[in-house]
């Protein structure tokens, strides 16, 4: 039995173009895997780079509020998580110094993110999950509060009250937005 070896004549020719047709093939992966991957990444990490738009809400309007009385004013306020929306109520306790200066509280407790509440009779805000007591100031009277209540930014436009809503981390000393 005589053994055949069989050879294939490689030209230079056929080894040009199979290197081409390998380059075009890992040129074309490379283009689909990009083409999946760049908007992957920027799912996953574009969130952390993004900045969040500040957004002024319609509180109220004030010209009918007492001084130094606390007021808790809801309002309408439109949230977006990904591609979900909707519309939520939030409120805030406001307290009228004059027809052109507020304090706007955040109704959320900074010890565990409970909502308070305004006692009239001891002139003072008390978290029912809790006992921490505040003053008309915000400034923690008892508790285990670790902060004061946290202000909100506002702005007046012709006896109407406008608020940049935020929240803030619970049970830290510092005001960090979240």
């Amino acid at each position: 039995m005589e053994l055949v070896e069989s050879r294939r004549f490689v030209t230079p020719e056929s080894t040009s173009r199979r290197d081409f047709l390998k380059l075009m093939v890992g040129v074309l992966s490379a283009l689909v895997a990009a083409a999946v991957a760049v908007p992957l990444i920027g799912a996953i990490i574009g969130p952390s780079f993004r900045t969040k738009k500040s957004q002024w809400v319609k509180a109220g309007d004030i010209s009918s509020l007492a001084i130094e009385q606390p007021v808790n004013l809801k309002f309408p306020f439109k949230t977006q998580d990904a591609y979900v929306r909707e519309t939520v109520t939030q409120d805030v306790w406001v307290i009228k110094h004059s027809s052109s200066e507020v304090t706007v509280f955040s109704p959320i407790c900074p010890h565990l993110g409970c909502h308070y509440n305004w006692h009239p009779d001891g002139n003072e805000f008390i978290c029912p999950c809790h006992g921490s007591v505040y003053a008309l100031t915000g400034k923690v009277l008892g508790g285990p509060a670790p902060r004061p209540l946290d202000t909100l930014p506002w702005k007046l436009e012709k006896d109407q009250l406008f608020v940049e809503w935020e929240t803030f981390k619970v049970g830290i000393p510092q005001k960090i937005r979240t």
